[in-house]
């Protein structure tokens, strides 16, 4: 039998099913004898024929059933495992191999219910591939997940779900294919695959079939997720965007909702909630024109308000973990939709407004459900986080909630000693164990949400409830929670408080009065903060924004509050924040800078203050200048002068730019330059300070400032060539006209020569001064010398006399007729001449009333000599005093 098993020649029996006048019995009987060889499993290399047998048992079906049974048994070969000879035969054959495969999603055309469930089973046997029980002689099977690679490379996915249009009205069948279809979305390229063939819709549209056993809405839903995981979001929901689409969706979801008891049919229900949340995100998606967002409007809030819908009648939620996620799931969604305009009309009418407000309330139990303590927190502060984007988008309701009163009164029990211990359960209670951070942190977010609005009703209403002390009070409370350990949600909620504050007192003095002293104390801290943390990575950097930001909005412009600020020394500190060379922070700190200027009490702080190596602020400002042109490419000499008469103070890439013609309510690129960099601030507050006798420059600082002086003149000059340029592209000017550009561009150009002069006369008068100076340096020098060389001379005649009698006797000589010449020649008459003269004394030096006698130094002699007569002793005044007494 064995040996007539192998002699069968596929060849012959593709020759006799082509025969159409061969016998049906051979036909068959062949069949059955090439099952029966193949039965443990295919050879690679007869595949190709063995789906060629298969197509023409497929033709044949149409007019004799009994080929279903043939056909069948070779599907469910093709089942198991391929086999081969070489290890070289899987890669030999893929190409042949992923046709076959392919071919078994086209036999879903034969009119076959058995024959199509089998085509399923045979896939899904893909993935649980079970070894056979006896392989060819000289064979091994292929590798485990060989047959799914052939299966995407050869586009199985796409066919099968183009197969689903075949099976619509047999439920059986459908659940097969879906199930195939599941095992096949494991895959990201056979999702891709199947959403070629518009898979998302497809699937979408059998959620409410009629299945008693619950499989098409399971599979249905699996293989959604599958593609919205593997594929592109966009697209899939794209695909599911349509009417019906959405319709089916619901319609799956309200029926699990309602009748769904079972542990899976929740978690099913939520799945498609999900959904319908990507869904909602797409603005073309009909979620409102289908009554669908409403639906889930209600559902959100049908537990905090009482709004009459016959649907939710009787609609109860457990306490179970799944329907606690539909509660959060929900809420995502209220989130989701206020980025739609069109759905704003829907949160209104539904209350979502008093429902989210229900959960701003002081205390930590329950107040109309009875979740866990943990849940309770978890819904609090998802509920208070989506009132941020709620608020904003129906701000009449939100007053008329008295939501500002409501988040006051809460943030007043935020730092109470009530007693208070957070689970820190979920995304929102970030940081939260233990406290009540996390509530302060998404309550402050709805004030900075609303107020961000500039609505004259919201921030009035906050004012006038003292919202400007009381928040204060939490910014201090923060502050001392920092000392003790700085944290990133701390420093979040100083910074949104510095962000609240500068909104509500920016344009009202009375509010910057009510910051002021308070305030400022505040402030200082919070700028002198050390500039190493602006890179730590917690929010140093926002917070430190925000600070310099309140400080411009809350204090400029009231002059108690800049007193006082001036008073705090606060402008050494803004120029010590400038000196510590955070480039991110030169804009805000110039421009509060500049604004301080209009207080007359500022200049002689600024001209005051003093850095490292006693660095003046004009000092630093136009270093400031220096570095700003030589990060914009301006070219300089080596001196600092101007290179570029014509465009002095042009970035390299004004000079990049080509001639553009604009409109007239367009600025051109030498105005839009002024505010991408800071010297137009660092020229406006040099002109407050005076561009005369700034202290502590050089002559280096002192060619920079006469660029720096007019700038302005060249910024005008600029605009002039930048429309001279224009004219002269888009048409030809009259005489007069171009007589005139030129004369504007002439003097611009003498500006640029008068100031290169300028800086020239100064390097001059520095050159010329530093001469001055080493005239001055050497003639010091010359001096030191020369009374070195007289001090010299004088010791070398002091001991010529000591050591040569003769010499001794001329000067004394010498000596005697000096003074004798200093004597006056006229004798008076009754006067007496005393002589200057001690008899006996051989001395030149002119005697004195103490004399002092230097001995031998005690470096030549080893010791210093003894007390005797040859050693003389000095004596104070008092000790002399006392040896007179004593002899007397």
């Amino acid at each position: 039998q064995d040996t007539q098993l192998k002699s069968v020649d596929l060849n012959y029996v593709i020759k006799l099913l082509e025969d159409s006048e061969s016998v049906k019995k051979e036909q068959l009987k062949t069949l059955k004898k090439v099952v029966k060889r193949f039965e443990n499993g295919l050879p690679l290399q007869d595949l190709a024929q063995i789906i060629e047998i298969l197509n023409l048992c497929a033709e044949k079906i149409n007019e004799q059933e009994n080929f279903i049974e043939p056909l069948c048994e070779l599907i469910k070969i093709c089942g198991l495992p391929f086999q081969k000879k070489k290890f070289s035969d899987e890669v030999n054959y893929s190409v042949a191999v992923s046709k076959s495969i392919a071919q078994l999603g086209y036999l879903m055309r034969v009119p076959s219910s058995q024959v199509r469930i089998q085509i399923c089973k045979c896939i899904v046997s893909f993935y649980n591939m079970k070894q056979p029980r006896k392989l060819l002689s000289g064979y091994q099977p292929t590798s485990a997940n060989y047959k799914i690679q052939m299966a995407e490379l050869g586009g199985l996915a796409e066919t099968l779900v183009l197969s689903l249009a075949l099976v619509e009205n047999q439920l059986t069948e459908k659940l097969w294919v879906l199930k195939a279809l599941q095992h096949l979305s494991s895959s990201g390229v056979n999702c891709r695959l199947m959403m070629k063939a518009q898979a998302a819709s497809r699937i979408c549209l059998y959620l409410n079939g009629v299945d008693p056993s619950g499989q098409l809405v399971f599979r249905s839903s699996e293989i959604l997720w599958n593609l919205l995981e593997s594929t592109s979001k966009e697209e899939v929901v794209n695909q599911l965007s349509s009417l019906e689409c959405v319709h089916a969706l619901k319609d799956a979801f309200v029926e699990l909702l309602m009748h769904g008891f079972r542990h899976c049919d929740r978690q099913l229900r939520n799945d498609l909630l999900v959904i319908a949340t990507l869904l909602a995100e797409n603005p073309g998606a009909p979620m409102i024109e289908s009554g669908f967002t409403k639906l889930l409007i209600v559902l959100a809030t049908f537990t905090e308000v009482k709004i009459p819908n016959p649907l939710i009648k009787g609609l109860k939620l457990t306490y179970s973990y799944e329907d606690f996620e539909l509660k959060k799931l929900l809420f995502n969604l209220i989130g989701v939709l206020t980025k739609d305009p069109c759905a704003a009309q829907l949160l209104n009418e539904n209350d979502v407004m008093p429902a989210l407000l229900c959960y701003v309330k002081p205390n930590q139990k329950p107040g109309f459900h009875e979740w866990s303590a943990a849940q309770y927190e978890e819904l609090q502060l998802f509920a208070i986080a989506i009132l941020a984007s709620v608020a904003p988008l129906l701000v009449n309701k939100y007053l008329s909630c008295q939501g500002n009163t409501l988040l006051l009164v809460f943030l007043e029990w935020c730092i109470g000693q009530d007693p208070f211990f957070g689970q820190s359960n979920s995304f929102h209670g970030t940081r939260g164990r233990g406290n009540k951070l996390a509530h302060m942190r998404y309550s402050l977010r709805v004030l900075r949400a609303v107020v961000s609005l500039y609505d004259d009703a919201v921030n009035l209403n906050l004012c006038d409830q003292g919202a400007i002390g009381q928040l204060l009070d939490i910014l201090k409370y923060a502050a001392d929670k920092s000392k003790e350990k700085e944290d990133a949600i701390l420093l979040e909620i100083q910074a949104d408080i510095f962000f609240i504050l500068s909104l509500l007192c920016e344009n009202d003095l009375h509010r910057k009065e009510l910051f002021s002293y308070e305030g400022v104390d505040i402030l200082i801290p919070f700028i002198q903060m050390d500039p190493k943390k602006l890179h730590s990575g917690l929010g140093h950097n926002c917070l430190l924004f925000s600070a310099l930001d309140c400080l411009w909005s809350c204090v400029i412009g009231c002059y108690v509050a800049e007193d006082y600020f001036l008073e705090k020394h606060g402008i050494f500190l803004l120029l010590d924040l400038l000196a510590s060379k955070q480039k991110n922070l030169y804009n805000i700190i110039l421009g509060i800078l500049v604004e301080f200027c209009d207080n007359p009490k500022t200049t002689s702080h600024i001209n005051t203050w003093r850095g490292e190596k006693d660095q003046t602020a004009a000092h630093l400002l136009i270093e400031l200048w220096r570095q700003e042109e030589l990060e914009l490419g301006i070219k300089r000499d080596q001196h600092g002068r101007i290179v570029d008469i014509k465009k002095p103070i042009a970035t390299r890439f004004q000079k990049q730019q080509e001639v553009i013609s604009v409109p007239a309510n367009r600025p051109s690129f030498a105005i839009v330059e002024i505010s991408e960099n800071i010297r137009a601030k660092l020229y406006s507050l040099l002109h407050k300070l005076g561009f005369r006798n700034l202290p502590g420059l050089s002559a280096k600082d002192f060619v920079t400032l006469a660029i720096i002086q007019h700038y302005i003149d060249f910024k005008v000059g600029e605009v002039w060539s930048e429309l001279c340029a224009e004219i002269k592209e888009e048409f030809r000017p009259v005489p007069s006209n171009e007589e005139a550009l030129e004369t504007i561009s002439e003097i611009s150009e003498d500006t640029g020569r008068m100031v290169a002069a300028l800086q020239t006369e100064v390097l001059e008068s520095q050159h010329y001064q530093e001469i001055q100076e080493e005239e001055k340096a050497y003639m010091k020098i010359k001096a030191i010398h020369k009374q070195r060389e007289m001090v010299n001379k004088s010791w070398q005649n002091f001991l010529t006399r000591t050591s040569n009698y003769e010499a001794l006797k001329k000067a004394k000589r010498l000596q005697e007729r000096a003074i004798e010449a200093t004597r006056c020649r006229s004798k008076a008459q009754n006067r007496t001449a005393h002589s200057t003269d001690i008899k006996g004394l051989n001395t030149t030096i002119g005697p004195g009333r103490l004399v002092t006698v230097e001995s031998t130094p005690h470096q030549l002699t080893g010791r210093a000599l003894a007390g005797t007569d040859l050693a003389v002793r000095k004596l104070s005044i008092c000790e002399g005093a006392l040896k007179k007494i004593k002899n007397s």
